[in-house]
């Protein structure tokens, strides 16, 4: 006899993995979470502003410019300008509807090319570090974005009215409280090219101005007229059709439970008791379902039963 042995090399214990950051406070009362349906409508609205934007550009800068959204998060104001670069060019907003504040961030860069080739220039723009706008470089900037951002109302016309107006520009994101530092916004990230040039811009918006309206929305009625008037023409259809679909009616006694035995051994001339009363009106049933009560009778030569209840839970 032949005995084979393997040798294993003696198990250990998994190293624990050590843990590289801190656990986060999470505040119940400030979830940072969006729900899925909510997302996809506000995205659906910014892909359509994007669009709208890039075609701004195009027509203004006299380049060839595209616009794409990348993403939309929800987080706090406070992460969000930690976040930003310094320095970078704030444009603070006034939503006309809540006199809220939104941020339209860009590189400076980016404004320098802009304003190049909209004085007829080859977009060089102006790259020496810590440039700031002038009152005239403002004013067309400032121009620019309205038209844009005039789209936003028409991007976002089906979740609510949203008229934006540029107010001023910032260079420091640190030292720029748009609202509350702990504050919930929204942040929508956008790739923009105009010629050769490349960019990220970030669009931000509280939070409450866009989910307070996504909610209020949920019981509303989105249909238009010719909508509603189709679907009750529809339901009408159905009920003049159902009206005519046969069914089976049936009168019975209360069911009584029996063991099988009981029913086997069944013969001609047995007595199987029923716990109906005498007294008590007999079930008018539809595909299992009791309909109505009913006393039994007769009409002329036939069985008949009368209606004397009727089931108000159906």
């Amino acid at each position: 006899m032949t005995v084979d042995e393997t040798a294993h090399a003696p198990v250990r214990p998994t190293a624990r993995r050590a843990r590289t950051t801190e656990p986060e406070t999470y505040d119940f009362r400030r979830p940072m979470t969006m729900a899925r349906e909510h997302a996809r409508l506000v995205e659906m609205a910014l892909e359509t502003f994007a669009r709208q934007w890039g075609t701004q550009l195009t027509a203004r800068l006299r380049v060839t410019s595209q616009v794409t959204f990348d993403e939309l998060t929800l987080r706090s104001y406070d992460e969000y300008v930690r976040a930003l670069p310094s320095p970078t060019g704030m444009v603070l907003c006034t939503v006309e509807q809540t006199r809220q504040t939104a941020v339209v961030q860009l590189p400076v860069g980016a404004f320098m090319v802009w304003i190049d080739y909209l004085l007829g220039g080859s977009g060089k723009g102006d790259e020496r570090e810590g440039r700031e706008l002038s009152d005239i470089e403002m004013t067309l900037v400032r121009e620019l974005l309205q038209h844009a951002l005039g789209d936003l109302g028409y991007a976002f016309a089906a979740l609510l009215p949203l008229d934006v107006s540029v107010r001023t520009v910032q260079y420091n994101p640190q030292f720029v409280q748009a609202v509350g530092a702990s504050e919930p916004v929204l942040v929508a990230s956008f790739t923009l090219r105009s010629g050769q040039r490349e960019d990220r811009a970030t669009l931000m918006f509280p939070a409450d101005l866009l989910l307070s309206a996504l909610l209020r929305g949920e019981g509303a009625d989105s249909r238009t007229d010719d909508e509603r008037r189709a679907q009750a023409a529809a339901h009408a259809d159905l009920e003049a059709a159902v009206q005519h679909v046969p069914v089976s009616v049936a009168v019975r006694f209360t069911p009584v439970t029996v063991h099988p035995r009981e029913v086997v051994d069944l013969a001609v001339g047995d007595v199987l008791p029923l716990s109906h009363p005498s007294s008590r009106p007999l079930d008018v049933v539809v595909d299992g379902v009791v309909l109505a009560r009913a006393a039994a009778g007769n009409n002329g030569s036939r069985l008949a039963c009368m209606v004397v209840d009727v089931e108000e839970n159906l």
